[in-house]
């Protein structure tokens, strides 16, 4: 984009992620925390561990971890997921496994900084946020460049537009339009978009099967040519093969927690709506009778004061619509509109256990402990972002030429 004057993620460590836990320690690479430091219980049900990755999503690599240990999935806890091209630390627990079984693995990309017992498990949004080391190289001269950040930033405040990153929408961009076809009843267009729309697919032999199978329409067939790494378009076909055109029971071949992600991805996406559409009008701060949230002694957002706005520290707010969500604004209600949505949508008739309820979400967060800084022919960012914002987002916006 003409805006972007930074190269990010050359290699993982160039993006640094270290997780500031429940009790406000930010979790350094390779340091050792104590249980009282953290502030968890003694008992001996769970071990309490850091895990350091490299080139590993937090999933796949717990479940490495389990597996090395002769444990299920559902025997490790973590409190957020982190990035597959970073070097990340985060806190982590598993039931039954000694923390010196832990301390021995030898895990290619994963390393074991500290591990100890507790009676509590590590469960998710057990974290503050994230704090973030970033080097980026400059598209422009390296001056100019550090200069347009610094304005940008001085200009936000400390606040930037909470949007939800490009990674809530999937790799090919239709995660939206996917949900959008779930929550209006038409499963055989939502199936058949998850299939088959080859728009950003960047695979060619994933490409062409796509592109084969919107043409032919055999599902029989094209078991025999979809790519094995498609496994999930696979089991949808698998079922469409054997069953026929029964496409409620073939997405649901598919996990929920998927499934759910093509319903949330519409939430972000109205969402992101809103937000552009305040950020564009400078309506950054809740004012009187506005919906807010109020911050917690870390200065980050406390999403259990939640209320309409009276006075002192707090957050414009903004609901993540669904069925339950009472007070819908003018911009939301047009959000809506534009999607030929309504609270009831959101129910999901065509497949119930998709329904989403709602919740809120900061419009605007705070970040804390911003600096740039020269390093080389590059140059370092650092900052903190509360759980659930992204940092991809906030150096989108630092960026742009156009704030400068």
């Amino acid at each position: 984009m003409e805006d972007e004057i930074l190269v990010l993620k050359s290699s993982p460590e160039d993006f640094i992620v270290k997780e500031i836990t429940r009790s406000y320690n930010v979790l350094e690479p390779e340091m050792q925390y104590s249980r009282e430091e953290l502030k968890y219980p003694e008992g001996d049900e769970f071990t309490i561990f850091a895990m350091q990755k490299r080139e590993w999503n937090t999933l796949q690599a717990l479940g490495a971890i389990a597996s090395t240990c002769g444990k299920g999935k559902k025997s490790v806890g973590f409190a957020g997921t982190k990035d597959r091209r970073a070097v990340s630390v985060q806190l982590c627990s598993i039931r039954g496994v000694d923390p010196n079984k832990l301390l021995s693995l030898r895990i290619p990309g994963i390393r074991i900084n500290f591990a100890w017992k507790s009676s509590e498990q590590v469960k998710l949004g057990d974290l503050e946020g994230n704090a973030f080391e970033i080097t980026a190289k400059p598209k422009i001269e390296q001056e100019k460049a550090i200069d347009i950040i610094k304005s940008n930033e001085s200009k936000f405040g400390g606040l930037f537009p909470n949007y939800y990153g490009t990674q809530r929408f999937g790799y090919r961009n239709n995660n939206v339009k996917v949900g959008l076809s779930i929550l209006k009843g038409n499963l055989e267009q939502a199936a058949m978009l998850f299939l088959t729309d080859s728009t950003n697919e960047d695979m060619p032999e994933a490409k062409e099967a796509r592109e084969r199978l919107a043409s032919e329409k055999d599902f029989s067939n094209a078991i025999n040519y979809f790519p094995k790494h498609l496994k999930y378009e696979r089991k949808i076909i698998s079922y469409l093969a054997s069953y026929g055109p029964n496409y409620r029971e073939a997405l649901r071949t598919l996990p929920r927690q998927l499934l759910m992600m093509f319903v949330h991805s519409v939430e972000s996406e109205i969402f992101n709506g809103v937000v552009k559409s305040l950020y564009k009008e400078g309506h950054t701060k809740p004012e009187r009778g506005e919906l807010s949230c109020g911050l917690d002694s870390y200065g980050f957002p406390d999403y259990s004061k939640i209320s309409k706005y009276e006075e002192g520290p707090a957050v414009l707010a903004s609901n993540i619509i669904g069925y339950e969500t009472e007070h819908i604004s003018e911009y939301e209600k047009a959000a809506l509109e534009e999607y030929g949505l309504t609270r009831e949508s959101f129910k999901c008739k065509s497949m119930p256990e998709l329904r989403a309820k709602g919740s809120f979400r900061a419009a605007f967060a705070p970040y804390k402990s911003f600096t740039v800084e020269s390093h080389g022919e590059a140059f370092k960012l650092k900052f903190s972002l509360p759980s659930g914002s992204y940092a991809t987002v906030l150096i989108s916006e630092l960026q742009k030429q156009s704030n400068a």
